[in-house]
């Protein structure tokens, strides 16, 4: 059983940064592709940065150049999130093949 455990949220100020850690354990030698998703309240849960198992990255065009995934190692890959604004307030959740965190809470005040 692959588990997916979300850190790092919190509450932040528009401009400010955080950095989301997503952990795996389970039955698995390492995350090899990996995204992040979140939910803002109201709608749809959507991709907001992927890491493929090639090494390379997408973003929603709404987070390019503020967001960044990387793999910090064989079973934790993190989302650092710089320039935040308001409208980034969600629950992001990771997501491993068919497996998916709980989330973690991101507040951006105005």
């Amino acid at each position: 059983q692959v588990q997916l455990v979300e850190s790092g949220g919190g509450l932040v100020q528009a401009g400010g940064s955080l950095r989301l850690s997503c952990a795996a354990s389970g039955m698995i030698s390492s995350i090899n592709a990996m995204g992040w998703y979140r939910q803002a309240p109201g709608k749809q849960r959507e991709l907001v940065a992927g890491l493929t198992s090639d090494g390379s990255t997408n973003y929603a065009d709404s987070v390019k150049g503020r967001f960044t995934i990387a793999r910090d190692n064989a079973d934790t890959v993190s989302l650092q999130m710089n320039s935040l604004k308001p409208e980034d307030t969600a629950v992001y959740y990771c997501r491993f093949t068919v497996y998916w965190g709980k989330g973690t809470l991101v507040t951006v005040s105005s």
